[in-house]
């Protein structure tokens, strides 16, 4: 069995003997940091839990039986039908907190917490992800044959090994009832199908980005935030679909991180929509460096075409001398600079020859052989 971090654990790495305290350490959109951890708290009865499964899946259980749970214990949960495996990631105050934030009601009926998993509750559920993948496989063969317009991207089996959820992705609405029968025939079990996007996909399956770090989707967002073209406008990048584009073929969600500091930055920007008016001639916009406070402009002279870059501040005064009819001074500024050059009395040059060396040396001359070639005679002269 490989690693399997989707449940914010390497499952393989879990004892069924010690099915507490886990140390919850990986990095993972599943993790939640407990800031109130190190806050004295009075006697209280913690009712309410926090219990996570698969990927982005979480449930809120209540303690009915009272026992003593911590974060990071392997809890049995009630489920329809059966039971269900979780860890339990967060506790105390905090969770009415998510429960506000998910927009979840806390007059909401919650299911129960039924114990601590026992080793045999542990082993089922190992066995029951080792099943996963090879279910999966099978069931894409499945759709394809009864030639569905459907992609399963995911499957997640219940903790008894009871049911299993299939994730699926559909362009337009699918009729999968066909299916469903053939996949509770083949596995024996209660079947249910959940469709989701492109973007909830990519998170599932994970991958590198092209900054060659893991998905962002991946690892740590768990809510989504459209990105539109307009991101990408603010920070000049150009419109290239295949370069904006993620995994998921929509726009990477991280088009979204500066935008708010470019909008910041761009507040005192003239806009580049206007035509400057300089004694050289006219001037178009061509791009921005926005950090840099510098506006590349097309100037129309008389010998030509040229590109100058002028600073924002030089850009506005010229804007306002167009205003009253006058025509503004081009000064162009310096986007490189000059490295200072430091003479050393000593170098240390061991080891630093050049490669091509032996590359200049000159040919020498070598003496020619002069090889005695034999005459062959013509067939005409020996008549």
């Amino acid at each position: 069995m490989i690693d399997d971090f989707s449940r914010g654990y390497p499952v393989k790495n879990i004892d069924p003997e010690l099915t507490s305290n886990l140390k919850i350490d990986y990095c993972g959109k599943l993790n939640i940091f407990d800031w109130l951890s190190d806050i004295p708290k009075g006697i209280q009865k913690e009712e309410l839990y926090e219990v996570r499964f698969k990927n982005t899946r979480k449930g809120y259980f209540y303690n009915t039986n009272k026992i003593r749970l911590n974060t990071g214990d392997i809890v049995a949960v009630e489920a329809s039908p059966g039971h269900d495996i979780g860890i339990v990631s967060l506790k105390g105050p905090l969770v009415l907190h998510q429960l506000t934030k998910h927009r979840i009601s806390k007059k909401e009926e919650f299911k129960s917490i039924y114990r601590k998993a026992k080793p045999n509750d542990i082993e089922k559920w190992k066995e029951s992800i080792d099943m996963e993948k090879e279910t999966m496989i099978e069931s894409r063969k499945m759709s394809s044959d009864l030639k569905l317009n459907m992609k399963i991207g995911d499957v997640e089996y219940q903790g008894d090994k009871t049911k299993a959820t299939f994730y699926y992705i559909a362009d337009e609405r699918v009729d999968f009832r066909q299916l469903i029968k053939v996949l509770a025939e083949r596995f024996k079990i209660r079947v249910e199908m959940r469709q989701i996007g492109a973007r909830q996909e990519a998170g599932r399956i994970g991958g590198i980005g092209s900054c060659g770090r893991e998905l962002c989707c991946s690892t740590w967002i768990s809510n989504f935030v459209s990105a539109t073209t307009n991101s990408a406008r603010y920070q000049e990048l150009s419109l290239n679909p295949q370069k904006l584009a993620g995994q998921c073929s929509k726009l990477k969600c991280c088009l979204n991180y500066e935008i708010d500091s470019y909008m910041d930055a761009r507040k005192d920007f003239p806009s580049t929509d206007i035509q400057l008016q300089t004694l050289l001639g006219k001037a178009t916009h061509i791009k921005t460096d926005v950090y840099r406070q510098i506006m590349w402009y097309l100037v129309e002279t008389a010998s030509g075409m040229n590109i100058m870059p002028l600073a924002v501040e030089k850009v506005l005064e010229i804007i306002e001398l167009n205003k009253t009819g006058k025509k503004g001074e081009v000064v162009a500024i310096k986007t490189s600079p000059t490295l200072a050059t430091e003479s050393l009395e000593y170098t240390n040059v061991v080891g630093q020859e050049s490669l091509t060396r032996f590359d200049d040396q000159k040919k020498t001359n070598k003496p020619k052989r002069n090889k005695k070639r034999r005459k062959i005679p013509h067939k005409n002269e020996n008549k």
